[in-house]
């Protein structure tokens, strides 16, 4: 992260109080770290048995942005997770998520940054790689991102597509937006409807999982299609009765966002 040009200011790890990472202070505790810099986030690494102490230590302390990494926390753990940070008016992202990044300003998680060029299209996905593989395409078009957040893939998540759809309608820096959904919850569904009402922006999208097996338990904890919900074919449907254009390959969406904003 500091190599991409992020601040970071400190390092938490108990026990550690006074040791250095290339210059970086490390302290035991958060609060230890809020009272001695200002801090805007923090970014949670720590294995799945801890990550929910960590995400409420940093919420305790009063951190406004928390970024889970971690993947394999329970879901009933998460539902506590969720409330906790909710009822403090702080913002949870993730987890089993990789983070976020405004290229050319700050990283916090794992993308690449080598694959992201500043520029104006807001991306918000439920997969890491596929994130990555829309970037790369929107890159080499001379597409350039604002910022591009993975909200994770599990069921139950810090935000979700409208929580971060508010925040692309309101950022002067985003003139059109990206949504890579998959099979699995209703997510994407309630985004669609979300974007009818109330985007004016020009939104793109891609569903994963359109050609998974009948059957087959895909990738992500919250790719679990239940009940006849969450199918590909709904999500897609949901979009289209948007007025939101669903790609079939990830490699079509510059080419539908360069449509959409000329359109605009």
């Amino acid at each position: 992260m500091t190599a991409d040009g992020t601040k970071v200011v400190a390092g938490v790890t108990p026990g550690k109080a006074g040791e250095k990472l290339d210059e970086i202070p490390v302290y035991s505790a958060v609060k230890d770290a809020m009272a001695e810099h200002r801090i805007d986030a923090s970014v949670i690494f720590v294995p799945a048995r801890f990550a929910s102490a960590a995400v409420r230590e940093a919420a305790d302390a009063g951190v406004p942005l928390i970024i889970c990494i971690t993947e394999g926390v329970p879901v009933l753990e998460m539902i506590h997770n969720y409330s906790y940070v909710q009822e403090r008016g702080l913002r949870l992202i993730g987890p089993n998520c990789p983070g976020l990044i405004s290229p050319g300003k700050c990283k916090i998680g794992i993308m690449p940054a080598r694959i992201h060029k500043p520029g104006g299209i807001g991306v918000i996905s439920r997969s890491g790689t596929l994130t990555y593989e829309v970037v790369y395409n929107l890159t080499m078009a001379g597409m350039g991102q604002s910022t591009c957040v993975g909200i994770g893939g599990d069921p139950v998540i810090g935000s979700n597509f409208i929580d971060m759809l508010k925040l692309f309608e309101a950022d002067p820096d985003t003139t059109g937006v990206v949504v890579i959904g998959e099979i699995g919850g209703e997510d994407e569904e309630a985004a669609a409807d979300f974007i009818r009402e109330h985007m004016s922006k020009p939104v793109a999208a891609f569903i994963s999982g359109r050609s998974a097996p009948p059957g087959k338990r895909m990738g992500h904890a919250g790719a679990i299609i239940s009940g006849g919900k969450g199918t590909s074919e709904a999500k897609v449907k949901a979009f289209n009765e948007a007025g939101v254009p669903v790609a079939d390959k990830p490699d079509e969406i510059p080419g539908i966002l360069a449509e959409l904003l000329q359109a605009t």
